[in-house]
């Protein structure tokens, strides 16, 4: 995902990477410059102030210090450098730039562009040569011991799932990297080992997704960040033409000093355009914020692991006065799951009544489609269960039709990941499969909305790996899907869940598990009779009151909540 010019310009600005400081004397980093956009753009920056320091080297002492040049941006005009030693250009300018690229044809065209500029601006042939040499290394950049530590680090790390990933190579970033946790991107690591090339005082500015910001497996990368760094600056990208391809991304982008903690100065989904960039750029970096600039500033966001909150600071107030006040969703008798996931749907799940197996092999199954118009219309699927009830595999022998149907499609079940771990096991589904919990009344809830959809289902159906569902031995499930309905699952998740394209939020587990919630002994009749009457309204404000009052909400913290609650 390579990216755009202004935007490139954008973060080297918020870096600090400007032609107004003697560049000669920093040292950056990119660590995985594909086609080079920002090399290209941090060359170009450096060549002009190298030319501007020997300008003032050249000039009578009284009037070196000229207030006109300050905040001096750079542009995409050649400067011709004056005239120097070769050699001595080559001692100032070889340490000042190092870019990692492990792609040999990504490294044939950056140099290729990186001669042009310096060619542009008049640098001796020679010279260009020594310092591409100098400058550019081909190879893996995690697995890359570096001379030096660094001021400033740019870049777009690489997107790139743990499953294309080598077995071999994982394993050995995993030895490296203590952030590459749980299903963390690579994009993680990078972060991670970019942060610790930083010199004492140096700016990281990466454009990547923000994924890791809330996410578990962003956890680790959020505690290195609180223990030893100041999370400088964010700007949310989401939505916005960051790169020069439309791609299916949720990007921000980070600045983050080696320095002592403190606040974060925060823009959102900022205009594309150059002049529109640079006005907001010296608005981050201004000793006081200009007022109308859009720009905000809170500190604390970096704590621990926890995730970051970087919106909604009204409403993130109501979360944090009902996390005080009450237990969380499993804490007050509640628990959240997650349907089966089976590895090869084709085979396991199908229609109920054709599925020839033994009947006790079976079990109708609730999926996504079976509850989208709020109540649950069982569509006739069903999903093949090969475990006992207590909780291991059967024994084929003992069911021949069930034998017949999985040999028929063995080829496809022993591709799975979850086979060729266990091939003595090759028919199970990635996830047990406990029949009682189809008996038990659940809420299901499907993973990504833009709202709360929470259906309610008696006992009947087994819930498929797209939705989440909630049972409880203690609260009234009827109630409970009054008071997530009325937007308190929808307050809690818009606040830890990381946002997708078009304002929808993702419902999962470890969201719906940081709902708060009082103990059901703890709820009056009056307003338990009134959430569990308000449960089959068709009107979703009803019941709003009563879960207003239910929670103590004063009217100020109704009015923050905004369209968080049914009835806006």
């Amino acid at each position: 995902m390579f990216t755009r010019r202004e935007v490139v310009d954008f973060i080297l600005d918020l870096a600090g990477y400007t032609v107004d400081h003697p560049l000669q004397r920093c040292r950056l980093l990119e660590p995985s410059f594909g086609d080079g956009e920002f090399l290209v753009a941090a060359v170009d920056r450096l060549l002009q102030s190298y030319a501007k320091s020997a300008r003032e080297d050249a000039r009578p002492p009284e009037v070196r210090q000229s207030p006109d040049s300050m905040g001096e941006r750079a542009s995409s005009r050649a400067v011709n450098l004056a005239p120097r030693a070769e050699e001595s250009m080559v001692d100032d300018l070889r340490p000042a730039i190092r870019g990692v690229e492990v792609h040999p044809d990504s490294q044939k065209r950056t140099r290729a562009s990186l001669m042009t500029v310096l060619h542009r601006h008049k640098v001796p042939s020679a010279v260009a040569h020594t310092l591409l040499d100098a400058w550019l290394a081909e190879g893996d950049f995690l697995l890359m011991d570096l001379p030096q530590a660094f001021t400033h680090v740019v870049g777009n790390p690489p997107y790139v799932r743990q499953e294309l990933i080598p077995a071999g190579l994982l394993a050995e970033y995993r030895a490296r990297y203590l952030t590459l946790y749980d299903r963390a991107d690579l994009y993680v690591p990078f972060i991670e080992a970019s942060l610790l090339a930083l010199a004492p005082g140096g700016t990281l500015g990466f454009i990547c997704s923000d994924r890791w910001m809330k996410n578990k497996y962003g956890g680790p990368l959020r505690g290195m960040v609180a223990a030893g760094y100041h999370l400088a600056a964010y700007v949310d990208m989401v939505d916005t033409p960051a790169f020069s391809s439309d791609v299916i991304a949720y990007p921000a982008i980070t600045i983050i000093r080696r320095e002592k903690p403190g606040a974060t100065r925060i823009a959102r989904r900022p205009d594309i355009h150059p002049d529109a960039l640079a006005k907001l750029a010296s608005a981050m970096r201004a000793r006081t914020i200009p007022e109308g600039s859009g720009v905000g500033e809170v500190a604390g966001i970096a704590s621990n692991q926890e995730p970051w909150i970087l919106q909604s600071f009204d409403q993130l107030a109501v979360v944090r006065r009902l996390e005080a006040e009450f237990p969380t969703l499993e804490t007050a008798g509640c628990k959240v799951g997650i349907g089966v996931a089976t590895g090869a749907d084709d085979v396991f799940i199908g229609v109920f009544k054709e599925m020839d197996v033994e009947p006790d092999r079976k079990l109708p199954l609730v999926e996504t489609g079976d509850i989208k118009l709020g109540a649950v219309h069982w569509r006739g699927r069903g999903v093949i269960n090969p475990f006992n009830d207590a909780g291991g595999l059967v024994d084929l022998a003992d069911f021949p039709k069930l034998k017949h149907y999985l040999d028929r499609h063995a080829e496809v079940i022993r591709k799975r990941h979850c086979a060729k771990d266990n091939p003595h096991g090759w028919y199970r589904t990635i996830d047990r499969i406990t029949p009682a919990l189809r008996r038990e009344p659940k809420l299901l809830i499907p993973d990504i909305k833009g709202e709360a959809h929470v259906v309610y289902e008696n006992g009947r159906l087994y819930p498929h790996h797209n939705l989440y569902y909630i049972t409880s031995k203690t609260w009234d499930l009827k109630a409970l899907q009054t008071v997530l309905r009325s937007g308190i699952a929808k307050l809690f998740v818009s606040i830890y869940s990381t946002q997708m394209r078009g304002g929808y939020l993702r419902f999962q587990a470890q969201y719906l598990r940081r709902i708060r919630l009082p103990r059901w002994n703890d709820v009056p009749d009056t307003i338990r009779q009134a959430l569990i009457a308000a449960a089959d309204a068709e009107d979703r404000s009803a019941g709003t009151d009563a879960v207003f009052e239910l929670y103590r909400l004063t009217r100020k913290e109704r009015a923050d909540m905004g369209n968080h609650h049914a009835g806006q």
